[in-house]
């Protein structure tokens, strides 16, 4: 699942990602993203923007890890401010990526968790 509000990165990260035979679903806030989660079985891995309307990524990714703690979030932010990372892993993400994201780094992440 890709968790974004920005429509063009959210256009960049599907089309990554399904060129690579991925299957995505896309949320547009933290909100959608712990909806989906609840009611969708199948969603192996979260990539996870941070800041977004409704619901940010970090209580979006509290959330996520109280409905399925096995569930990689993997958090995506252009704006890494004083304490951004270590907020975003003690909310409960796995991996942390800075924008832009090369596709050859966002891709040997989820590998890691999808092997």
């Amino acid at each position: 699942m890709v968790v974004e509000d920005n429509e063009s990165s959210h256009f960049y990260f599907d089309v990554a990602l399904k060129k690579n035979n991925a299957k995505t679903i896309w949320a547009k806030n933290g909100k959608e993203a712990v909806d989906l989660i609840k009611t969708n079985q199948d969603i192996d891995l979260v990539l996870m923007d941070l800041n977004m309307p409704v619901m940010d990524g970090f209580d979006a990714t509290r959330e996520i890890k109280k409905i399925n703690p096995r569930v990689p979030v993997i958090v995506q932010s252009a704006f890494i401010v004083s304490g951004e990372k270590r907020r975003s892993f003690e909310a409960g993400c796995d991996e942390f990526l800075e924008k832009p994201i090369l596709l050859d780094l966002l891709l040997n992440s989820i590998a890691k968790y999808l092997a």
